[in-house]
């Protein structure tokens, strides 16, 4: 039964405890500031002070050199001391105290300057709490107090969207307190030559404004710093690739102590540039640490609550579970009333979204599930080995010995479990083109467990690359034998199409046939190979969908998870595509393998929770 008293008792500790959070916030004396502090006279002091001064030394300076020198070492001091900016609600110009998202974004960065790496961050932003300004901020700190000659490069996915960004930096020079400017002479911003650089002295530092329109824009200069606003948002079409960019970024900022890169953006869907890179954060496979800030951290984001009875009503189990996981009536009452403004909670998610998950929820025409893809992740692990599977036997195919074929295969294996005694193993092969610019060939191979009904089929090994498909067909085959023999399942659609070598596809299927001896025929006739048309296609799909839902199969590749993740259903149950610039190949050979397997092998697919 519902207990309003004990949820208004529990309302009130959680209020507190944010309170708590959120208060007792002092930049000016260092209260609650990031990194170890000293106290001196009622101040928290950065320790990094007194490797500049000694302690003694420090109690006898006046006040303004005493922050001055402080202003060198503590961001979040010199942030309230000497920076002002337009505030997003009044408009009014006001010292720039940090709120609790941009405090976490500075751990992450100080946190990386004070152990002595570069300074790396993928930031994933809910909205107005002020991340691409805090990023401004940091880098002009740098500028300002801590080097000469740093330049800095800016670049928005749109000339105005940088220009923006020049503004803020405006007002922080033109309001800086006389007491505090450099003994070299006043701070200002200077027009360069160009009128997308900015000299600021007395420094000397370059600020460089670019759009992600061309990499073009951000070559020619030696860089110390860059901040990559929306990066989601940035183009990519036939004719321009913002890897580009990315990729001219960072050959021009050095690996070396305080340079600055920092990459972020609202989501804008899944599959891109950005949510790439985000990933690749999130895993630990990046330069950067990934930094997310939901919305319920954001103080604006609370609506004061009246009856707790009637609210508790309108709630639905999404808000509900939010009380569940720790958050105040008042942001959910926020919450519940802002979703009224949006026609799908989707929609509201991509906007104010909850988990990072759900940021890069853009449209509602994703063919799986996020939750069902995020839980799949859970078994995702590195390969125990990469490489090429030695040959296990004297087999020649057309003639020619397997070993004339490596030299001309590009892609790599990956390895995740060794096949063992008494296991079945199925092979899924996607046929791709030749060129790198094209599909990849992929081939996959399943363990479907030893003759059991209970064991989850789990990927096990995994080819991916661009090969001429008589090679592909010779490599399939050596890891079908490496696996036990495993049953061989070819897409036959590219075979059938394109004719291989002279060879129509059925020749070149018949001609592995004679020497593999368990190779998959079509049900019902004497064709070799999977051929994917629109029926199968839905029939593998809707299967596959049904896989991920109730988690009976073990995926071991996070690179398929993304191909899940940017798969779209164009036409409800009868066409599905990959998103633009992305690719399904991966994800066929899970389909038709676990096609293959429910089929030949008996899988029976069993629900979790039935």
């Amino acid at each position: 039964m519902l207990d309003i008293v004990e949820i208004i008792n529990e309302n009130t500790r959680r209020k507190v405890k944010l309170e708590e959070r959120e208060g007792g916030y002092d930049p000016i004396t260092g209260c609650g500031c990031f990194g170890s502090r000293v106290e001196i006279e009622g101040e928290f002091i950065p320790t990094s002070v007194f490797d500049e001064i000694s302690e003694s030394d420090w109690r006898l300076l006046d006040a303004n050199s005493r922050d001055r020198i402080r202003a060198r070492h503590d961001f979040e001091f010199w942030c309230a001391r000497c920076v002002t900016i337009k505030d997003k609600i009044s408009r009014r110009l006001v010292k720039l105290v940090l709120n609790y998202p941009q405090r976490k974004m500075v751990s992450a960065m100080e946190g990386q300057r004070m152990s002595g790496h570069p300074i790396r961050v993928v930031l994933l932003k809910a909205r107005q709490w002020g991340g691409s300004t805090l990023v401004l901020v940091y880098m002009a700190w740098q500028q300002i107090m801590r080097h000469e000659n740093f330049n800095s490069l800016i670049v928005g996915h749109r000339q105005m969207n940088s220009r923006v960004i020049k503004s803020m930096l405006s007002t922080l020079v033109s309001h800086y307190p006389a007491d505090m400017q450099p003994t070299e002479g006043k701070l200002r911003l200077k027009r360069g030559d160009d009128a997308n650089i900015f000299q600021l002295l007395p420094s000397g530092s370059n600020i460089v404004l670019g759009t992600a329109l061309s990499e073009d824009s951000t070559r020619g200069n030696a860089f110390s710093m860059a901040h990559m606003s929306e990066v989601a948002f940035w183009k990519d079409s036939l004719y321009h690739d913002p890897r580009d960019v990315i990729r001219t970024i960072g050959g021009s900022v050095p690996m070396s102590e305080d340079t600055v890169v920092v990459m972020e953006s609202t989501a804008n869907g899944v599959g891109n540039l950005f949510h790439q890179e985000w990933l690749r954060a999130s895993r630990g496979d990046s330069d950067k640490v990934g930094v997310f800030v939901p919305w319920y951290e954001i103080p604006i984001y609370r609506q004061t609550v009246g009856d707790v009875s009637e609210l508790w009503k309108l709630f639905d189990g999404y808000e509900r579970d939010l009380w569940k996981q720790g958050l105040t009536l008042e942001q959910i009452a926020w919450y519940h009333y802002k979703r009224r403004e949006y026609s799908s909670h989707i929609l509201m998610m991509s906007e104010y979204p909850t988990t990072a998950e759900e940021a890069f929820i853009a449209t509602e025409t994703c063919a799986f599930a996020s939750d069902d893809i995020e839980r799949m992740r859970a078994n995702v692990k590195e390969p125990i080995a990469l490489g090429e599977i030695e040959s296990v036997d004297g087999v020649t195919f057309g003639g020619v010995k397997e070993s004339k074929f490596i030299a001309r295969a590009h892609g790599g294996t990956e390895i995740w479990a060794m096949p063992e005694r008494g296991h079945r193993y199925v092979v899924s092969v996607d046929v791709g083109g030749l060129n790198v610019n094209s599909d990849w060939s992929v081939i996959a191979v399943f363990d479907t467990g030893q003759y059991s009904q209970e064991a989850l089929p789990e990927l096990v090994a995994q080819w991916r690359g661009h090969i001429e498909h008589k090679l592909l067909a010779w490599k399939a085959m050596r890891m079908a034998k490496f696996y036990n023999t495993a049953l061989l399942v070819i897409e036959s659609n590219t075979l059938d199409t394109s004719g291989t070598e002279g060879a129509s596809g059925i020749l070149l299927l018949n001609e592995i046939g004679y020497i593999y001896h368990n190779l998959y025929y079509r049900r019902g006739s004497n064709l070799p190979g999977f051929h994917t048309n629109k029926t199968t296609k839905c029939t593998i799909i809707f299967e596959l969908k049904s896989h991920l839902m109730c988690g009976t199969y073990i995926e071991r590749d996070h690179k398929c998870l993304d191909e899940f993740s940017t798969y779209q259903e164009l036409e409800a149950g009868t066409r599905w595509e990959a998103r633009q610039g992305c690719h399904d190949d991966i994800l066929m050979t899970r389909a038709i393998a676990l096609h293959v397997i429910d089929e030949r092998c008996r899988y029976l697919v069993k629900p979790y929770d039935l």
